[in-house]
């Protein structure tokens, strides 16, 4: 349902619009001869849907081509053994082609030997949003129609993969159940959130509507829905408000769609890059950053699902769990993933109050930090702090204790214990590398050590 790329919302009819008044990123491919593109329409010619189907293959990945029938498929140079990536986009108020729908066809031909085939409803998604979920049904069943031929032709449905964007993601869901849930995967990208997060299963995206079924959300406080949809659902830097976004509403365009967006984003940035997105199974975000979720056992049985075309996202037992939340942070910028460090400190003595520890990680050029809590008449506390260098590029850790309260008196209390720190996941705590010697760290006052870590 991603508008285009610069946006302004306003009230019109109490029902809330996105317009597109500019563009940015990468200029699209000037469409070659003979090749087909994306339909224009405008506020006023919304509700018809002119639904076009448009195969994109390995040899050609700039050139759509419009297939209706079997016939067309048939001199299209579609392959029937190769699996088949159908993308739908969501809600498009003034009718414009997606801003990043051409990057993500070449980036995805590139990534697997696919047909890979663009549905264009940018007349039934023009308009009002109300309007455009009115017609998911109608889409649906003609994008369950076109899917049939394509079994005709000797399509297996478990060779099918949907990626549904947004509001997108609603109508890959309601395709799936109209297959009993039989096709190979669905993804959703920050499914839809309006008018989708208490509606039934039948009516949104759910686990049931396909073998494998993925959703990464970014933006569960706007526009993505907040509750889980599919077999592993990825929560994002917590599912909201994503590094490098703006979060000042004067920032128009950018503030009301960059978290929106970045599911979008991160999908293909994990189509072009090696760097894992890695994320782990925890009951909430805060519980994932305060290191309590490390190892992926429960319920994965130790194998961390990953973002990007990896078989079931990793996941490698059966039958599959259904809803799971799981958590990742990630950089501003692509190729986004970091790397995940439990880190902990364990202290000589007991406290009667609460232990605050700031910890930084520094390589060459880059430093992150996490806080370390150790609850009073507790002996160690942990955290998790996410790196964008791999674990062997930091060479120094610093400290920093924090003061108590004192307005009127500088805080002169010292405390000792002892760091350690492992990658996660942790599955073998034989894994953790702790600092050979103790670190003695005095109120408001920052302590460096060096670390020396082994690449992975």
């Amino acid at each position: 349902m991603p508008p285009g790329p610069w946006e302004s919302c306003f009230w019109v009819g109490g029902l809330l619009l996105w317009l597109s008044v500019g563009s940015s990123g990468d200029a699209p491919p000037t469409p070659q001869p003979n090749c087909a593109d994306f339909q224009s329409a405008n506020l006023f010619e919304g509700t018809d849907l002119k639904v076009q189907f448009l195969l994109f293959v390995p040899s050609n990945p700039s050139c759509g081509q419009l297939v209706e029938g079997s016939s067309d498929l048939q001199n299209s140079g579609f392959n029937a053994t190769l699996g088949t990536k159908l993308i739908i986009h969501g809600f498009r108020v003034l009718g414009t082609k997606p801003s990043w729908i051409d990057k993500f066809i070449r980036t995805l031909l590139l990534a697997t030997n696919a047909n890979v085939i663009a549905v264009d409803w940018i007349y039934g998604s023009t308009g009002v949003y109300f309007s455009a979920v009115k017609n998911v049904i109608k889409l649906s069943l003609e994008i369950s129609l076109f899917l049939n031929k394509l079994l005709v032709l000797g399509v297996s449905e478990s060779s099918i993969h949907i990626i549904g964007v947004s509001l997108g993601a609603h109508v890959g869901g309601m395709v799936g159940q109209l297959f009993g849930g039989q096709l190979g995967q669905i993804t959703g990208l920050d499914p839809a959130g309006p008018e989708y997060t208490r509606a039934s299963v039948e009516e949104r995206l759910d686990a049931g509507d396909a073998l494998f079924v993925e959703a990464i959300h970014t933006d569960t406080d706007n526009l993505g829905i907040r509750i889980p949809v599919g077999h592993v659902d990825y929560f994002v830097n917590g599912g909201q408000d994503q590094p490098g976004c703006p979060t000042f509403f004067y920032a128009g365009y950018s503030y009301l769609i960059c978290d929106h967006m970045r599911a979008v984003h991160l999908y293909i940035s994990a189509l072009e890059n090696s760097c894992p997105l890695m994320a782990f199974p925890c009951a909430s975000y805060k519980a994932f950053l305060a290191g309590r979720c490390l190892d992926c056992f429960n319920p994965f049985l130790l194998s961390c699902p990953r973002i990007g075309l990896v078989e079931q996202g990793g996941v490698k037992i059966e039958p599959l769990p259904k809803e799971v939340k799981v958590y990742l942070l990630t950089t501003s910028s692509a190729p986004y993933c970091m790397h995940h460090s439990l880190v902990e400190f364990h202290l000589k003595e007991l406290r009667n109050k609460d232990t605050n520890i700031e910890v930084t990680f520094l390589s060459s050029n880059v430093t992150s930090s996490s806080k370390i809590t150790i609850p009073k008449q507790q002996c160690y506390g942990k955290g998790i702090i996410a790196h964008a260098t791999p674990q062997c590029q930091i060479n120094q850790v610093k400290f920093k204790f924090q003061s108590s309260n004192r307005v009127w008196k500088k805080d002169r209390t010292t405390i000792i214990g002892k760091f350690c720190t492992a990658l996660l996941p942790v599955n073998d705590r034989e894994k953790m590398v702790c600092l050979p010697e103790p670190v003695n760290l005095q109120a408001s006052v920052t302590v460096s050590r060096d670390l020396n870590l082994a690449c992975v």
